[in-house]
């Protein structure tokens, strides 16, 4: 019945249209008819069912001039809606645009009318209707895979789709979409049936005139093109196109082949040339952007953020006048120097490569600066030059030195260049596919990060002051720029002559042009990348790279020098071949290969040689291949099985001198360092897990000789592999303290569980690996030993110590039970131990209470030692220990004999000293144990040197700013520390200072100085005065590591460091940044006594960086800091502008008008201090910390009201500028917690908590006690930061909580920032996006 009703109405429509027709009559006059005849039927207006009947009687059977005036009368009166009607035309008139070119021509006269007055199309109450039938027409939803959730959606779809069609059909008509044949078009263009050449019935036309008519119409669709890119509204739309369609979803095609259709159309077209309103230049710039975006509307969105960035810009790395001392341009960077000092600490092994952690801060810092990627490649490579600088000659003790600094710059950071060059051209770089030098020309020139690294290098060699070498690179400098000269003099040598050449080599003049073109880091660096095909050698014709050139070389060269070319050349691993190979590193992974394939497959003493090699200046120097050295040497820690290996023992006993070769070579703190640094710690410890399970497990009664002469055992073998993994992880401390709601904060992530967890998640990473080519490296590492995961269970004996070890550090030992194993074996080790003393006639073992059941007296002095397997010794060495200890406490055993009886426990297995370490770790923590005076009768005496101890902390405390009352008193006169401090303080300076303790000392160095700062104070100096009278030339490492342990008594103290950090950075005033603040001032020159008058006053960030570790309260902690950086945005705002000068800074259309020099330069220092906040944040807690941060601390801190502000009367630049402090604050913590770019699991939903809390209190269901123009200023700069930074958060939040947050800004009158919002949203507000433009016209 509604069908048929339905059907009468539109007869009546017909019927009235028809008498219209034939009478000529009025358009108006029909078009009342029209309308007063749907109104009395019920019909909405306008009516897209009234459009598809007009278009379907008009076409083609009654195509008059008539009909198309009653058309046009119908759209201007609103009758029919005009995008329906234009869907509907363009489905039917395009296709025929060759036989119909006055339907086409009057087609887009109609586009032309129309489609750019879209807003009063969207105020109809049908609208959502309208858009609905059009999807129908068009088939939109179907054709961009998108569910029309909005009818903005569709809005944006209709739009693109008509300017698609025109551009496909305007290179259809030019004949060049045969150029493209591939692409065919997704729009109707050509009729899908054969055409009858028709006549016009309302326009008789002669041949010539159609064709001429036709001609036409392709320079009016290409002008409609142009006019749809240019305008401001429709351009914006479409560039939301680009936005969610190719950026965000799954149909990139649709952009991409839009952009290269219009390029094809601008370069090749002959009508474009005929053209009078729109030429081929301009149709070119409109496409020639980098991400293919418009133009016109990339300037329209770009005005929506003027108004915050004009506030926010701090300029840009133009100039390199004071960037040693620590210029404005180089704090940029500030997070990234703090990022790779933070990594020289020796006390903890990262699990992380650095190569991830320098990526992601690099592109963090550069979407948040705004930087060009030449000006970032200039602040990395200035910034890892400072760090080498930093410690040109740093000061003795177990603590990582010049080499890992070296590695940071010339292996890590060529490796992350490497990588970001490779995304930007996505080609492959490992050696395999790119060996050659000439890669560099072979492959994508046109790569801009290519470029832009080529120009930062150029650019370096302004830096004079920060390219001198240090000293023992002098050498290796030379060569490079020898190197680069003789190749400029086109003089070829072999790589025997290069392995020689020296001053002293080339003739006199050489030597004089050599001296003027001494060698510099920056040759270092070029030839580092040269190496790793960044660059190519047309670097060495850079002007000032070399001064002159070469003109002969000398005559009497070597025949033959031992070295790695002898080497190549089939020269046997003699004893002098051997020793050129460890001081000299390898020039090419060729030579590492060959050395490694004779460390697999050669003679036990070339296997034993090879590995020596290895672990050599390769491994410590070796900085373009020095990832494929540690990858060969974890490789060699996991030897296959043999497959004609049958025996009932494990495999790796016969690879025992190889495998000691290996962990004794590595073990030193450098070596550790690089390691971390390369992200190969996980895979490390999963090769010495097996080592150690295997070898513990051995009764030593089978030694091996080395090549030295040396004799090894499995106790020897199992406690070098033992100490080695246990340095990589903070074995001594609890589990943990510092965690941060439900993440674990970074330090106490670091247990063979976490371990072998980032280990085996390489091998499942393998399905993302390529994009990624940091992960590619460390997948391959992986796979090369198992390509199966390996869990803590797979060693049962080491998971058995290491829950024991958990235990005796989270609780008291539990009795032993007498008869067992164990008891037994604690007896032996007592009797051992204490031989001496139990010949008389009270043994000690009688009365302990661990073992009073023991019989027979001790043995004498030639009693051989037990001959028990390592797991099972280290099992009872707890109870030990406590019964030698309790035996002191009792005055059953003199302070001497205790050290000398652990001492001898230690040495008859190396490995028991973690144990050790462990039980003293747990002793002291517990508070039991009286302490003892350290007399130098019975336990030694600090009294030679605790006083210049002591007021050396005063002096470097009181040089950091840091004033604590409690050590003005000085210390006590008896100086006393808890009993098992005395005791481990006592064994720990029994052992030489040789390279033989040393990887001793390097484990129980850190695990001391914790005990020790777990002590009251004064306990760390005596420890201090100590050691420093055991090894002198530690004495300034030792005065330093004391100093830090006061911060972990006074809370006070660490926020005195934090505002000294704070200061030094921002300096006195803002003229202060370039002069005497910034880098230089928070890090200085590290620390050491190679100043004159001894120590050097440290640093305050040096300090920091040193100490935030072992802070336990690091919530209190941000607090702290976001404290101190409002305390700094108030100082300059109050310092840096004249009182009477802040009323007249008022914000206007225009941004801030008046002043406007002085208020860049106090933002400059706002955002440093906020970049300064968001580092400390970040290296203190890691993700747990900046997650509190987002869920916790800013919330609460907006809810409060601050009494500060009340009192200062906060509508001024104070609270402005606070509120953009910590809008950038926040933005800097998330970018470097998470990334701009890379997927997050944790941000979606931290991030989204803290939307939602924004969008809440923006609709006023949260109060705020805050100042209104803070929070202003916050949720703007924090939502423009988002949009024009980091897009890629945008979405991530629910489309409703933008919405909500849009809606809030627009109330603000922000409208820009709010349209900005929607359009990075993503799909889902798109649709809105649309609406909004079209709002705006």
């Amino acid at each position: 019945m509604a069908i048929s009703m339905q059907n009468t109405i539109w007869d009546s429509v017909l019927e009235i249209t028809k008498v219209a027709q034939e009478k000529g009559s009025d358009p108006l006059i029909w078009a009342l008819q029209v309308s007063s005849s749907l109104s009395s039927s019920g019909v909405g207006l306008p009516s897209p069912e009234l459009a598809n009947v007009l278009v379907s009687y008009i076409f083609w059977d009654n195509n008059m001039p008539i009909l198309w005036k009653l058309l046009e009368k119908a759209l201007a009166l609103r009758i029919v809606p005009p995008l329906m009607v234009l869907a509907l035309l363009s489905d039917r008139v395009v296709p025929c645009r060759r036989s119909r070119p006055v339907a086409y021509r009057l087609y887009m006269e109609l586009l032309k009318t129309f489609a750019f007055a879209l807003k009063g199309q969207i105020n109809v109450p049908n609208y959502e209707m309208v858009m609905k039938s059009i999807d129908g027409v068009l088939h939109l939803s179907h054709n961009f895979g998108l569910e029309a959730t909005s009818p903005g959606i569709l809005v944006v779809e209709f739009l693109y789709s008509i300017v698609s069609q025109l551009l496909d059909a305007s290179l259809d008509d030019e004949g060049l979409l045969e150029l493209i044949p591939e692409m065919k078009s997704r729009w109707a263009t050509k009729p899908q049936e054969m055409e009858i050449d028709a006549n016009d019935n309302y326009n008789q036309m002669q041949t010539e005139y159609h064709e001429k008519l036709y001609k036409m119409n392709t320079i009016m669709a290409i002008e409609m093109i142009g006019k749809f890119l240019q305008d401001k509204s429709t351009s914006r739309i479409l560039d939301l196109v680009r936005q969610n369609l190719y950026v965000s979803f799954t149909l990139p095609t649709h952009w991409i082949s839009f952009i290269q259709r219009l390029q094809l159309l601008g370069t090749n077209s002959s009508a474009l040339r005929n053209s009078k309103i729109l030429t081929a230049e301009d149709l070119l710039q409109l496409t020639t952007d980098s991400g293919g975006n418009i133009v016109l509307s990339r300037e329209s969105k770009t005005r929506s953020l003027q108004k915050f960035h004009s506030v926010m810009a701090s300029g840009s790395l133009v100039s390199s006048s004071g960037l040693y001392q620590g210029a404005s341009q180089s704090a940029l960077w500030l997070p990234l120097d703090l990022a790779l000092e933070d990594a020289m600490d020796g006390y903890q092994v990262n699990a992380t490569s650095a190569i991830e952690i320098i990526t992601g801060s690099i592109k963090a810092l550069q979407a948040i600066n705004g930087t060009t990627w030449h000006e970032t490649f200039l602040g990395l490579w200035v910034a890892a030059l400072r760090l080498v600088q930093r410690e040109r000659e740093p000061i003795e003790g177990p603590i990582p030195r010049l080499d890992a600094r070296l590695c940071i710059l010339l292996s890590i950071t060529t490796l992350v260049v490497a990588d970001l060059i490779a995304e930007d051209e996505n080609m492959p770089i490992d050696e395999s596919e790119c060996g050659s030098t000439n890669h560099w020309k072979e492959n994508k020139l046109s790569g801009k990060r290519r470029i832009d690294l080529v120009s930062s290098l150029q650019l370096l060699g302004d830096y004079q002051t920060l390219l001198s070498p240090p000293q023992s690179v002098v050498s290796a400098a030379n060569q490079a720029v020898a190197k680069a000269m003789l190749f400029v003099s086109g003089i070829n040598v072999g790589s025997t002559y290069s392995e020689c050449i020296s001053m002293k080599d080339l003739p006199i003049n050489c030597c004089l042009v050599l001296l003027l073109s001494a060698g510099n880091m920056r040759h270092l660096i070029v030839e580092a990348c040269i190496a790793r095909s960044l660059l190519d050698t047309s670097a060495y014709f850079w002007p000032g790279y070399v001064n002159g050139c070469i003109s002969q070389i000398p005559h009497s060269m070597p025949a033959q020098v031992p070295g790695w070319s002898s080497f190549m050349k089939g020269v046997p691993l003699s004893p002098s071949m051997v020793n050129a190979l460890v001081s000299s590193p390898a020039s090419s992974l060729a030579e590492l290969e060959k050395i490694f394939e004779l460390a697999v497959k050669g003679s036990d003493d070339e296997k034993m040689s090879a590995a020596t090699v290895l672990c050599g200046a390769s491994l410590l120097r070796g900085w373009n291949i020095q990832e494929h050295t540690a990858h060969f040497i974890t490789r060699l820690l996991s030897p296959p099985v043999p497959a004609e290996y049958s025996g009932s023992e494990s495999h790796l006993i016969r690879y025992a001198p190889i495998l000691n070769v290996l962990i004794v070579g590595i073990a030193t703190v450098d070596c550790v360092q690089i390691f971390s640094l390369h992200g190969l710690v996980p895979q490390l410890a999963c090769s010495l897990m097996p080592i150690c399970e295997v070898f513990g497990s051995c009764v030593p009664d089978v030694s091996w000789t080395l090549p030295t002469g040396e004799d090894i055992s499995a106790h020897a073998v199992f406690s070098n592999a033992f100490a080695l993994l246990l340095k990589l992880w903070r074995f001594n401390h609890p589990p943990l303290e510092r965690g941060v709601g439900d993440v674990p904060t970074v330090g106490s992530q670091l247990t063979p569980e976490y371990l072998l967890s980032v280990r085996n998640s390489h091998l499942v990473s393998s399905g993302n690996v390529l994009k990624d080519q940091n992960k590619r490296r460390l997948s391959a590492v992986a796979t090369s030993s198992s390509a199966q995961p390996i869990f803590l269970d797979s060693f049962p004996k080491l998971k058995v110590w290491y829950r024991q070890h958990q235990k005796c550090l989270a609780a008291t030992l539990s009795d032993l039970v007498h008869g067992t194993p164990v008891h037994q074996i604690v007896n032996v080790l007592l009797n051992m131990m204490f031989r001496k003393i139990n010949r008389g006639s009270q043994s000690l073992t009688s009365v302990t209470s661990v073992s009073s059941g023991s019989s027979g007296p001790g043995t004498d002095d030639s009693t051989p030692r037990p001959k028990l397997p390592a797991w099972d010794i280290l099992e009872a060495v707890p109870f030990v220990v406590d019964a030698a200890l309790t035996a002191c406490a009792h005055g059953r055993l003199s302070p001497r004999e205790l050290a000398t009886g652990l001492k001898d426990l230690a040495d008859f297995l190396p490995a028991s000293l973690p144990t050790i370490v462990s039980y003293f770790s747990a002793e002291v923590s517990r508070g039991v144990w009286k302490p003892v005076f350290m007399n130098g009768t019975d336990w030694p005496s600090p009294a030679a040197n605790l006083s210049i101890v002591e007021e050396k902390i005063k002096k470097i405390l009181a040089a950091t700013g840091v004033d604590v009352p409690s050590l003005a008193a000085g210390v006590s006169s008896l100086a006393t520390i808890p009993l098992p401090l005395a005791a481990f303080v006592s064994l720990t300076i029994t052992y030489k200072i040789d390279k033989a303790s040393e990887r001793f000392l390097n484990l129980a160095g850190p695990a001391l100085e914790s005990l020790a700062a777990g002590c009251p104070w004064p306990c760390m100096p005596i420890v201090a005065s100590l050691w420093t009278q055991k090894a002198k030339r530690w004495f300034d490492f030792l005065v330093f590591s004391a100093s830090r342990t006061v911060f972990l008594h006074n809370n006070d103290a660490v926020f005195q460091l934090l505002k000294s950090c704070f200061s030094a950075t921002l300096g006195p005033n803002a003229a202060a940044i370039s002069s005497n603040g910034g880098v230089g001032a928070l890090l200085g020159h590290g620390f050491g006594s190679h100043f004159s008058g001894g120590i050097s006053p440290v640093a305050p960030g040096i300090l920091y960086l040193r100490v935030y570790r072992s802070i336990r309260d690091i919530v209190s902690l941000m607090e702290d800091i976001i404290s101190l950086m409002m305390l700094s945005v108030r100082e300059i705002a109050c310092t840096g502008l004249p009182r009477e000068r802040l009323e007249k800074l008022k914000r206007s259309k225009n941004g801030l008008r008046c002043g406007q020099f002085s208020l860049t330069a106090a933002m400059t220092r706002v955002k440093l201090a906020a970049s300064l906040g968001a580092s400390l944040i970040w290296l203190s807690g890691g993700l747990g910390l900046v997650q509190a941060l987002f869920k916790e601390t800013l919330p609460s801190w907006f809810i409060a009201v601050h009494r500060s502000e009340q009192e200062e009367g906060s509508k001024g630049m104070v609270a402005m500028l606070g509120g953009y402090a910590l809008a950038f604050f926040s933005v800097h913590c998330g970018a470097l917690a998470w990334g701009v770019d890379s997927s997050s699991k944790r941000r979606p939903k931290v991030l989204g908590v803290h939307m939602e809390f924004l969008a809440s209190a923006l609709d006023g269901k949260i109060s705020l006690g805050c100042d209104c123009t803070t929070w202003r200023a916050y949720v703007s700069g924090f939502v423009s930061l988002m949009v024009g930074c980091t897009p890629s958060w945008v979405l991530e939040v629910d489309a409703d909580v933008l919405k909500r947050l849009s809606k809030g800004l627009r109330q603000w009158n922000e409208k820009d920032l709010a349209l900005a919002l929607l359009e990075t949203g993503g799909v889902e507000t798109m649709g809105e996006a649309a609406e909004l433009i079209i709002e705006d016209q």
